[in-house]
């Protein structure tokens, strides 16, 4: 956590992680930019794959901001109490387990019973183009293979099954500019939204169960800009809204939604991400869900288990701190969390 790593400077942080996990005997070791994928080759009949990013959004400016580099211990012991720094709990906390699984699960002869791949990749936090994930799977895809991955993304502790997909549009109103003293010679484009907030704001999200998951979805303007001056009537107006799905449906059907609801609206499709379906019914991840011992929730942030997912490879989040900490000026971890983590992953790895 004292390496700082915001998107796009992770290079220090990456070789940190690389010189570590070559230290380990048993390991094969590739990197790509500054991703990292270290294989064991035990031959085992089952491969278990654990993920995690290197990068941080940006350092809080806030003064006085405890979630910040360089990172300290609210208890002044180090390893006791709360760990405050950026990245705390996104993930730098789920990315400690993977190194402390990868360093001691050759410790004194006890291999574990399944084969491993950690992975640890760059610019999760940025857009998806430069997703060092995305650069892995497109450039190293025999090394993503596998039955079951785990995403340690902060959950508290509880398995977060799959994710719901996101899309973003913009949708443009178009008028006719006039000087404000004389508004009747032009036409109003920011008053042409009103209609496209008004449908937003009495719109009702729905809940879709998926796979005995409950999966609640969100639709909301989250920008509008127009207008050029304070004497101008605006001739454009641009509404940008993001769309939260759930995973019964992929990006095409979510469009398909937000247009009909939009119907007669100028809607152009910015972005877009798909969901990821829960896939506890494979065998690996309920395993893996009993020896956790909690029951699981959905996941309603995008994440990277959606990519794990179009690679036909079941994903499951969990890992160490508060969600709701993520980004926070304030973002911390409890050194214990950290711990049942590393527990609950180790044994499951070695049954």
């Amino acid at each position: 956590m004292d390496i700082n790593s915001v998107s796009g400077n992770e290079t220090a942080l990456a070789d940190a992680v690389e010189d570590g996990l070559r230290a380990i005997p048993g390991l094969h070791v590739v990197r790509d930019g500054d991703a990292i994928v270290a294989r064991t080759e035990l031959g085992r009949p089952e491969r278990v794959i654990l993920a995690g990013h290197l990068d941080t959004v940006p350092l809080p400016v806030t003064e006085g901001a405890r979630g910040t580099v360089p990172s300290t211990w609210d208890s002044g012991v180090p390893g006791s109490g709360l760990l405050y720094g950026r990245g705390a709990t996104d993930m730098k906390g789920g990315v400690a387990v993977q190194l402390a699984l990868a360093a001691s699960m050759f410790d004194g002869g006890a291999e574990p019973a399944k084969d491993v791949t950690f992975v640890f990749y760059d610019h999760e936090e940025v857009e998806a183009e430069k997703s060092g994930l995305g650069r892995l799977v497109r450039n190293y895809p025999e090394l993503l293979r596998g039955d079951f991955a785990i995403l340690l993304e902060p959950t508290d502790g509880t398995v977060e099954g799959g994710c719901n997909g996101t899309m973003r549009f913009d949708v443009t109103t178009v008028g006719e500019a006039a000087h404000s003293a004389r508004a009747w010679m032009g036409h109003n484009a920011i008053h042409d939204a009103a209609p496209i907030l008004g449908r937003l704001a009495a719109y009702e999200p729905r809940t879709i169960t998926v796979d005995g998951l409950d999966y609640r979805e969100s639709l909301n303007a989250v920008k509008i800009h127009g207008g050029t001056a304070g004497n101008v009537i605006p001739d454009r107006c641009v509404v940008e809204i993001n769309y939260r799905f759930a995973p019964d449906k992929n990006p095409d059907q979510a469009e398909a939604h937000v247009r009909e609801l939009l119907q007669g609206f100028d809607v152009v499709r910015t972005d877009a991400a798909a969901g990821a379906r829960p896939g506890l019914n494979h065998p690996a991840a309920a395993s893996f869900v009993a020896a956790v011992g909690a029951e699981p929730k959905p996941k309603y942030g995008w994440t990277d288990v959606a990519r794990f997912s179009e690679l036909g490879v079941p994903a499951v989040n969990f890992g160490p701190g508060d969600a709701l900490l993520a980004h926070k000026d304030n973002e911390h971890v409890d050194a214990d969390a950290i711990r049942e983590c590393f527990r609950a992953l180790r044994l499951w790895l070695a049954d």
